[in-house]
C-alpha cells in the first residue's frame, strides 16, 4: 500500500494463485501477494521492526486517520513537524520519495512536483484497503520464526544482487540455508529471485522494471 523497494505491485498477478486458505509471507515488506488475496488467513513476518510497526498501526487506523495525514511539499523534512506517532511519521517517510528501503526525511521533487498527486493517491489507497488487513497476523522476527504449517508460502527475500540496499539485506542471508528452508516448507511454495541466481532451480516468470534497474523475475514453485 505504500512505496517500498522490491515491491511486487506491478507483477503480483503473474504469480500462481494460492492453493491454501493460509498465506504466509516470511519477508513481508508491503505484502503485495497477501494484499492481492487479502481475504485468506494471512501471516506476515518481517525482520525490520519499522515495517511491522506500520502494519500493526494501520490495523488500528480509521479511514479518517489516514486521510488526515499531513502531505509534505518539496524539500520539507519530516523532522520539522509533529506527528501523532512514530508509525505515522515513518509511513509518510515511505511515500514522499521513490520506492525506498527505509523511511526518508525529505520530500522529493518527483513525489511533490513531477507527480504532485502521489501522496494523496497513496493515502487514499491505504484508506481504501484498511478493512482488508484487520485480521492479519503480523510477526516481527526472522523468517525462521515462521509457523511450520501447511500454507501457501510466498517467499520474497532480498535478492542476492539487488537486495543489498535493505536494512536487513542480502549480506545478512545464507542462501544455502534459505534454500533448504524453502524446500522444507509444507504446502504450496513460491520463491522469488532475479535471473542469474541458482540457489534454487528457478524458472523465468516475467521481465520487470524495478526502482533501480530492469531485471527478469524468476521463481521456484512447488504445489
Amino acid at each position: 500500500m505504500w512505496g517500498y523497494y522490491g515491491s511486487k505491485s506491478k507483477i503480483v498477478d503473474k504469480y500462481p494463485a494460492p492453493n491454501y486458505d493460509t498465506i504466509i509471507e516470511p519477508f513481508a515488506g508491503t505484502a503485495q501477494y497477501a494484499l492481492r488475496y487479502w481475504d485468506r488467513k494471512v501471516i506476515l513476518i518481517d525482520k525490520y521492526d519499522v515495517v511491522c510497526n506500520i502494519w500493526k498501526w494501520l490495523q488500528k487506523c480509521s479511514k479518517k486517520d489516514i486521510l488526515s495525514i499531513r502531505q509534505l511539499k518539496f524539500g520539507e523534512n519530516t523532522n520539522n513537524f509533529e506527528w501523532n506517532c512514530q508509525e505515522e511519521k515513518d509511513l509518510v517517510g515511505f511515500i514522499i520519495t521513490g520506492a525506498p528501503t527505509m523511511p526518508k526525511k525529505t520530500a522529493s521533487r518527483w513525489k511533490t512536483i513531477v507527480r504532485p498527486n502521489t501522496q494523496q493517491f497513496k493515502l487514499e489507497l491505504i484508506a481504501k484497503n484498511l478493512e482488508k488487513i484487520r485480521h492479519w497476523n503480523i510477526i516481527h522476527g526472522d523468517y525462521k520464526e515462521s509457523p511450520d504449517i501447511d500454507a501457501t508460502w510466498f517467499i520474497d527475500p532480498p535478492y542476492v544482487v539487488g537486495g543489498k540496499y535493505y536494512k536487513y539485506g542480502s549480506k545478512d542471508i545464507d542462501y544455502n540455508c534459505l534454500s533448504g528452508w524453502c524446500e522444507q516448507r509444507k504446502g504450496q511454495v513460491i520463491v522469488c529471485e532475479a535471473e542469474g541466481q541458482n540457489w534454487l532451480p528457478f524458472v523465468s516468470l516475467v521481465s520487470s522494471r524495478g526502482n533501480r534497474y530492469q531485471h527478469k523475475e524468476v521463481i521456484w514453485t512447488r504445489s
